[in-house]
């Protein structure tokens, strides 16, 4: 039994209620010592990976849970779960320093704070689970926390109608992903994600695995979110609080993807390539509808919002090639949106403090000239995520158009060069609306709005929150192999070798 992966997710949750007990004042700093320790045991868990077998599952615990049904509580880390579980951990720290700022502290911080610890606890379990059941529970304990947050922190009278649109869309998801998981126990009377995969459909059907691949990662689809699935993101976006947008985008939405991978694809082989170009072309048509309306917002929260559907299109594009270069390009891509647009509504949260608002118009220009470096984080994270070389957004997707230029199988290789130009297309037009978004307020001279207005530049505590993610997502562009070098070996392992 290994105690780093059990405290993992007993940190937060002790945190969780801990935090509870203590005084509004120091609830917020007691969130940065729970989530700053996690991140620790994050890093350590890291540190003793041994990567040479990251397609083995390690620091493994798997105990008896509810013996009657056969159920076990089985955690552990891959190198497909690795990537995400720091990630995760990083951007729960993160964003418990950003809320440490003076002018920072939420309101009722202490409950706000115990929310924040449970949405962890979610999140990283549901990345370390290794039982079907259990990684659903895991997967459910976030809808409630993040629905309070939205719901309760939000920032404008839109709020209440957002959040219970983000969980009534994401219980509906969750309602078909547990049929779908019900459908595979029925078929193999074992719930052990890591036998399952190693079975790869064997004595499941081929009508049912096309049943059960079409409910899992159909309600998957919905956390992604997935065109025409995606309806909900926007306003949970615009209305929710800088930490939960930043939560939001980096961590909730790779839930979906990584369901699709750890579960989907492995253990629904042929209903994968029976679906696959149906999930490839709703990734396809996600990126170009994505990037026509970031052309037509005018509000920056909405632009980033809306730019997630986009780059998540590229990561189901990558896993609707069944290949391990596309199935490494969607694990990359989640990394690197989870930096880059964690990074891009930090921004939008210190833009709408010192403006009023995130509306482009009321910005006006020249934040370059009056706040240069909240200005030069802006263009440098805008210009990773309409993916310039040398930069991390850069590889998923170029790494997923070229898998769709080779996909597996007996796909129909025609269909997915039709993809892949339609992929490079959205890619163009997501350069432009990122670049179009920077001239209207990075670049020109400042809005005579703001005329003898003194507003502050990016603080000390503020580099502390930010700083780590453009270094991360820098040298992660300048060097993949440290996110490759990682999941490769899980990936082809996964797909037994292909």
């Amino acid at each position: 039994m290994s105690v780093l992966t059990v405290l993992l997710v007993a940190l937060p949750l002790a945190g969780c209620l801990a935090v509870l007990g203590v005084p509004e004042r120091v609830a917020v700093w007691f969130g940065v010592v729970l989530t700053g320790a996690t991140l620790v045991v994050a890093v350590v868990v890291a540190a003793v990976f041994d990567y040479h077998r990251s397609g083995t599952v390690q620091l493994s615990v798997d105990g008896s849970w509810i013996p009657s049904i056969g159920l076990r509580f089985h955690l552990g880390v891959d190198g497909i779960s690795l990537p995400l579980v720091v990630l995760t951990a990083l951007l729960c720290a993160l964003s418990a320093v950003y809320l440490s700022r003076p002018a920072g502290a939420p309101e009722r911080p202490r409950a706000f704070t115990a929310l924040l610890l449970l949405t962890e606890v979610g999140m990283i379990g549901t990345f370390v689970s290794l039982d079907l059941l259990l990684f659903f529970v895991f997967f459910e304990v976030v809808l409630v926390p993040m629905y309070a947050i939205i719901a309760g922190w939000g920032g404008g009278p839109g709020r209440t109608a957002a959040a219970r649109q983000f969980i009534l869309y994401t219980l509906l998801g969750s309602g078909v992903l547990l049929v779908g998981l019900l459908v595979i126990y029925s078929q193999t009377s074992t719930l052990d994600m890591v036998a399952l995969a190693q079975r790869a459909g064997t004595g499941i059907g081929h009508t049912v695995q096309v049943i059960a691949f079409l409910l899992v990662a159909g309600g998957l689809a919905v956390k992604v979110p997935m065109w025409p699935l995606h309806s909900w993101l926007p306003d949970a976006h615009t209305e929710a609080p800088t930490v939960g947008s930043v939560l939001l985008a980096g961590v909730l939405l790779k839930m979906g993807t990584y369901g699709m991978v750890r579960i989907a694809v492995p253990m629904l082989p042929e209903g994968a390539r029976v679906l696959a170009p149906a999930l490839g072309a709703l990734g396809v048509v996600g990126i170009i509808y994505a990037a026509l309306a970031c052309l037509a917002q005018r509000n920056l929260k909405r632009l980033i919002a809306f730019s997630s559907v986009g780059h998540m299109g590229f990561v189901l594009l990558g896993i609707a090639t069944l290949t391990p270069v596309g199935i490494n390009a969607a694990l990359f891509g989640n990394i690197a949106h989870g930096l880059i647009t964690g990074l891009l509504f930090f921004l939008a949260g210190g833009v709408a403090q010192r403006y009023g608002g995130t509306d482009l118009d009321r910005l006006g220009g020249g934040m370059l000239a009056t706040v240069p470096r909240l200005g030069s984080l802006l263009v440098v994270a805008a210009v990773a995520s309409l993916g310039l070389p040398g930069l991390a957004g850069f590889w998923g997707e170029m790494l997923a158009m070229l898998s769709a230029f080779r996909p597996g199988g007996d796909l129909n290789r025609g269909l997915y060069l039709t993809f892949m130009v339609v992929a490079g297309l959205g890619a163009v037009l997501t350069a432009a609306y990122f670049l179009v978004m920077l001239r209207k307020v990075a670049q020109g001279t400042a809005s005579p709005r703001w005329a003898g207005t003194v507003i502050a530049d990016v603080t000390a505590r503020e580099w502390v929150a930010w700083a780590p993610l453009v270094v991360l997502f820098v040298a992660a562009g300048l060097w993949p192999g440290l996110v490759l070098g990682v999941t490769d070996g899980a990936v082809r392992g996964l797909l037994g070798g292909g």
